[in-house]
């Protein structure tokens, strides 16, 4: 007795087509976008490795710190990254990332063109979060011995120039390759002293030093003349 409720069979001609236009359908040819979670974990593995360098420095930096710093399996971090090498670099360049935006949007406004007031933005911008700076200052020396960070490095000193390149420009002063690298030089070696050295007097000492700088310069041009 036949089946009344069953389905005619599909002729193997319509078969064959309809396996073809699901083989070329665009869905299946478009590539699978990584995994949300697999992202995250990337990302939170970073920055507790970046938390660490403030925290302890170069040294503290290791598998198992980051792994329980980011609340994650200690696998995770030889998963992601295949050496510890390359999760310092990568955390090398967030960090010099992150403290380059920062530093650019803490110069934004000049309350005054005077060789004080812009000595003060200057030495307010690179000193902040000691800790943290110690971290990325002792990342920069190690490129001096890890070619693999180099690059990194040189993108800091790039980045650095450019925003004392904005101040002065900003400010009437002259902003040509050498007084740039004048005084981004002198704020580099302030800023190592100071992070190093944590004199009570040493923000002080540093925007004196670095006025005086400015005040060899060319003086000021009119803004808008």
């Amino acid at each position: 007795m036949p089946d009344q409720d069953r389905p005619a069979p599909v002729p193997a001609a319509a078969r064959s087509r309809g396996v073809a236009a699901r083989a070329v359908s665009p869905v299946s040819s478009q590539p699978r976008r990584p995994q949300e979670r697999a992202v995250r974990r990337r990302e939170a593995l970073l920055d507790a490795a970046v938390d660490l360098l403030g925290d302890g420095g170069f040294a503290a930096v290791t598998h198992r710190a980051i792994a329980r710093r980011a609340g994650l399996p200690l696998a995770a971090t030889s998963y992601y990254f295949t050496s510890r090498d390359q999760l310092l670099a990568e955390a090398f360049a967030l960090l010099v990332e992150r403290e380059l935006a920062r530093m650019r949007a803490a110069v934004e406004h000049l309350a005054s063109c005077t060789p004080l007031a812009v000595a003060e933005t200057l030495t307010g911008v690179y000193a902040s979060d000691r800790l943290r700076q110690l971290g990325l200052w002792e990342l920069y020396l190690q490129a001096g011995r890890d070619p693999a960070l180099q690059a990194i490095a040189r993108a800091w000193t790039d980045g650095c120039d450019d925003i004392v390149a904005t101040v002065l420009g900003g400010a009437g002063y002259p902003c040509g390759p050498g007084e740039i690298r004048f005084v981004a030089g002198l704020l580099s070696g302030l800023w190592v002293e100071e992070v190093v050295e944590a004199r009570p007097d040493g923000r002080q000492r540093a925007q004196e030093a670095v006025a005086r700088a400015l005040a060899a310069l060319t003086p000021p041009a009119r803004v808008g003349s």
